[in-house]
């Protein structure tokens, strides 16, 4: 579990096909330390599985699975990744809850400077934009941030200049792809609400207003 807080950034040193998926060696730029063999580590918002740590140094197994619902796939030695460490029970919860476990990808459609604030735009799956709401969390390349205002498969965010300064986001620019997760109480009420019987294909048309203010949650 994780926070969305970045710890800092990495650099992919190496990439190599690895039984089917992908293998990738990866530098921080701060040390990891107390290491732990097979801890998991968010790299851009992907909880992965870190082994031969050393220093500032690990490598990470990407299963086919995760190429094709993230953009790891596409990146290569030299790109720029986020890193966070997982959460310990004790630490501040500065963000909010991120499995690491990425939804989908969404595309940059506009940015924007206003004042000291970027405010960026985004198109991503309709069928994801239903757990985003305004004011809601959201993760973006393993960013904890608030969402501004959400439309149909669209929602934007507002950057402060530190975070610019400390993750990825600010190399962003219209066109580029990023890792969604979504806020997962909204994936966990849509479970609860939809019919007992399974995962009904129109569980979502289900889950409106007045289904909410039926059973108690408006």
């Amino acid at each position: 579990m994780f926070t969305g807080i970045i710890a800092g950034v990495g650099k992919i040193r190496g990439k190599r096909n690895v039984g089917g998926g992908l293998a990738f060696d990866l530098e921080a730029d701060f040390p990891i330390a107390d290491p732990e063999e097979g801890e998991s580590i968010a790299v851009s918002g992907i909880c992965l599985t870190a082994y031969n740590i050393r220093g500032h140094h690990f490598t990470a197994d990407v299963s086919p699975e995760t190429i094709s619902r993230t953009k790891l796939g596409t990146l290569g030695p030299g790109d720029s990744v986020n890193l966070e460490r997982a959460l310990r029970l004790a630490d501040r919860l500065g963000g909010h809850l991120v499995s690491g476990h990425v939804d989908c990808m969404a595309s940059v459609t506009s940015k924007k400077e206003v004042g000291n604030y970027t405010i960026f735009n985004f198109s991503l799956p309709v069928e994801h934009g239903r757990y985003i709401i305004e004011k809601g969390s959201i993760t973006i390349d393993g960013v904890s941030l608030t969402v501004n205002s959400c439309g149909r498969g669209t929602f934007s965010v507002s950057i402060i200049p530190h975070t610019l300064k400390m993750t990825t986001l600010g190399l962003l620019k219209v066109g580029s792809m990023v890792n969604i997760e979504v806020d997962i109480i909204g994936k966990y009420v849509e479970k609860l609400l939809a019919p007992k019987d399974g995962y009904a294909e129109n569980a979502k048309d289900n889950l409106n207003p007045g289904f909410l203010a039926q059973h108690g949650f408006i």
